[in-house]
């Protein structure tokens, strides 16, 4: 028997992944920008074991089946193959925060088993090897590979797509304040939304104008231009609502509290605030700023009503091997 054990962080795109040029390989259309959420973590132990019959898989205390199961033995399948073993693994995933919420909890999912799985077997891949595993199970997890700031390269094939640092974490002090409005599972995942992305007459638009807001976001990170980050990560949320909301069938993930911080945070930095939003694939909203404001952003956040709670996280590090 072999064990290891990972700590991933999620991550929270500031130039969105929605829509693949290949849904197997996962390869996206366009190229995305995110940020690692330290704070918030999955632990992923897995042990490949002689006597098990099948691959098991528990989520924060409970069985998983079905195609959850499914997704987890593709990879494990792929790192079978690197290691050349057969043996059949019990995966054990912990997230300290709300699942299939918009909050990446498959990207640090995928991105913990992809480097348990492989120390496990005794395959020690690079950080792109990682970063590409990672992707074969959910696009995103690619980005919480590598530390910090992370641009994921969309590639044409399994060979280059995948995802790079840009900055460390200590590179500029930011903050993401999560205004959780519905904790619970949404009901259309992320992985159905891309299947359907090619369906909104908008797509095409969004992705043909991907690489400028990818040029305007990654100096923005560099420069540190809070200004010039705050308007582009809005814009470029806002268009890929706009594809799910135009889609078939339509996806409207945002509730009435998701549009109040919308008008929240701009009257905000109107007044002088720094301070932006972002979406996901889900009605949450992560609320960036710098670390100094977090508290303030925190605190006016719970004052808006339909907000449950405000999850707070620093840019974070590395996928890393834990225990």
């Amino acid at each position: 028997m072999s064990t290891a054990t990972a700590l991933a962080h999620p991550n929270i795109a500031l130039i969105k992944y929605w829509g693949n040029r290949d849904d197997a390989l996962r390869i996206p259309s366009n190229g995305s920008i995110s940020m690692n959420l330290d704070g918030l973590s999955t632990r992923t132990t897995v042990s490949f074991q002689p006597s098990l019959p099948f691959d098991e898989l528990i989520i924060n205390g409970r069985e998983v089946t079905g195609k959850g199961l499914e997704r987890v033995s593709d990879i494990l399948d792929l790192v079978r193959a690197q290691a050349g073993i057969k043996d059949k693994a019990e995966v054990i995933s912990e997230n300290n925060f709300p699942s299939g919420a918009g909050i990446a909890s498959s990207a640090a999912a995928f991105a913990a088993l992809a480097l348990a799985s492989s120390h496990a077997a005794g395959w020690t891949p690079s950080e792109e090897q990682l970063s590409r595993l990672a992707r074969r199970g959910s696009g995103s997890a690619c980005r919480s590979i590598p530390a910090g700031f992370v641009e994921w390269r969309a590639g044409t094939c399994d060979e280059d797509s995948f995802a790079v640092s840009i900055a460390p974490p200590e590179h500029w002090d930011l903050a993401d304040c999560i205004a959780i409005v519905h904790a619970g599972h949404k009901k259309t995942g992320s992985t159905e939304g891309h299947h359907i992305a090619g369906t909104s007459p908008l797509q095409s638009a969004r992705v043909a104008d991907a690489p400028r807001r990818l040029d305007i976001c990654r100096e923005a990170i560099l420069r540190r231009d809070f200004d010039a980050l705050a308007h582009i990560i809005e814009l470029d949320s806002d268009m890929m609502h706009a594809v799910m909301q135009t889609s078939n069938p339509p996806l409207l993930y945002w509730q009435a509290a998701t549009v109040e911080i919308f008008h929240a945070v701009r009257d905000w930095r109107a007044s002088g605030l720094a301070v932006a939003y972002t979406v996901d694939a889900g009605p949450n909203v992560h609320v960036i700023c710098p670390r100094e404001v977090q508290k303030e952003m925190e605190h006016r956040l719970r004052e808006i009503p339909g907000v449950q709670d405000v999850l707070l996280a620093k840019v974070g590090g590395a996928t890393r091997m834990n225990g």
